[in-house]
């Protein structure tokens, strides 16, 4: 598994955009369970000016399979999220639970014998 650097307000460069501690535990919740179903593999956090992106991958060498991005406030407009699977974003809005429900597993069919 891959670790994280959580940037405080000590070490964080002006103007950064960042996950806060709720934010993280609720991306690591859902990507420890995706672990655990062996549908995930690896994550990378990437800290901008305008965005922070929570990547997650299914073989590290690959491009990412997901990508939770969190938009800062800007003016009159709320903070929002999305989240993309490659150049097509699936969900946006500005509660990260909702968003993240573009992911959640689908129930599948089983057969009955």
């Amino acid at each position: 598994m891959s670790s994280v650097h959580i940037v405080n307000q000590k070490n964080r460069t002006p103007g950064q955009v960042s996950f806060d501690r709720n934010e993280l535990r609720i991306l690591l919740n859902e990507y420890s369970r995706r672990v655990a179903a062996g549908e995930w593999r690896d994550y990378a956090i990437d800290f901008c000016k305008d965005r922070a992106v929570f990547s997650v991958f299914r073989h590290a060498a690959e491009h990412p399979l997901y990508s939770i991005e969190k938009f800062p406030k800007k003016g009159n407009r709320p903070e929002r999220y999305a989240v993309s699977r490659g150049p097509q974003k699936l969900k946006q809005g500005q509660n990260l639970m909702d968003v993240l429900g573009a992911i959640k597993r689908r129930p599948k069919l089983v057969a009955i014998r």
